[in-house]
């Protein structure tokens, strides 16, 4: 097997395309385009789809793109032991997370401890986050998702609950505090499917038998924001991660359990790697983590 060709195919898989693979490799596009053309002769398989400029992966390349992506990761993961990374003098960590708020303190930590050291951070769903942790897409996964997968080692980083807020002249906002009967019939603001906040929630609302209004979906947490900023209901959030503001209240379901808590993952095979151990090292052992804070009183 050709690994040089291997790489090839790998980076413009990243990529994208071939004159972004080049971009990023410092090689040239004809260089790269026959690297991978004498992989796809070598053995009768077609790998790409060109599209103009751009290119995307058969469902061959694909699979092949999986194994790569594993491949390269084991051979950057015996560099790192081996060139010096094990001082953590410098590297570069991918963290993947479901929440800024939560990820942030823990790479400023880090990135105290030791100067030398790059990060790249990507905010999504709970569900993608963990996916792209085991895709070998990411090096640490922050996320409120806790997982059994044997495949991954998961320590528990803080508790946390969710709260509703709604603006400020909102019916419900002017008590502070609700049961979770009142959101029968009202309308919410909510996240999209894979989102820990929304299964929470919508399970702690089937368990109630409780069914609210329209249920308005949205990307993100900002989107949901804008969207309960315009009128579209009430929104659903982190406490942790709501952020005072004047046009906002925060209203506490005082008979409904809406504690998470949010974990750092790693996949059990490269727990061990300097880079991921540094990340692991500052989050506290055990359940020696922060309390779920005290519901907020009405604000105002």
């Amino acid at each position: 097997m050709n690994l040089t060709g291997l790489r090839a195919f790998h980076v413009v898989a990243e990529a994208g395309s071939f004159t972004r693979a080049a971009a990023a490799t410092g090689l040239s596009q004809p260089t790269l385009s026959s690297q991978v053309r004498l992989l796809e002769m070598t053995h009768d398989a077609s790998l790409f789809d060109r599209k103009g400029r751009g290119v995307s992966l058969t469902p061959l390349g694909r699979r092949l793109y999986d194994i790569t992506a594993r491949l390269f990761a084991a051979e950057e993961d015996a560099s790192a032991l081996l060139d010096g990374a094990k001082t953590l003098r410098r590297g570069h960590l991918r963290v993947a997370a479901d929440s800024a708020t939560h990820v942030m303190p823990l790479l400023s930590a880090l990135k105290q401890r030791h100067a030398g050291l790059s990060f790249s951070l990507s905010i999504d769903n709970s569900t993608n986050v963990l996916a792209r942790l085991i895709d070998y897409g990411a090096d640490i996964a922050v996320t409120a998702r806790n997982t059994s997968d044997p495949r991954l080692h998961s320590r528990l980083l803080r508790r946390d609950r969710l709260v509703l807020f709604a603006p400020r002249g909102h019916a419900l906002a002017l008590t502070g505090a609700i049961a979770i009967a009142a959101l029968a019939g009202v309308d919410l603001v909510i996240r999209e499917t894979g989102s820990i906040t929304r299964e929470v929630f919508e399970s702690r609302l089937a368990e109630a038998g409780i069914r609210p209004g329209t249920l308005v979906e949205v990307q993100g947490r900002e989107a949901v924001r804008e969207a309960v900023a315009s009128g579209f209901g009430i929104g659903i959030v982190f406490d942790s991660e709501f952020a005072p503001d004047p046009a906002f209240t925060t209203i506490t379901v005082y008979d409904a359990d809406l504690d998470v808590a949010e974990y750092v993952v790693c996949l059990e095979a490269r727990r061990r790697l300097p880079l991921v151990r540094g990340f692991l090292d500052l989050v506290p052992a055990g359940d020696s983590v922060p309390a779920i804070p005290t519901p907020r009183s009405v604000e105002g």
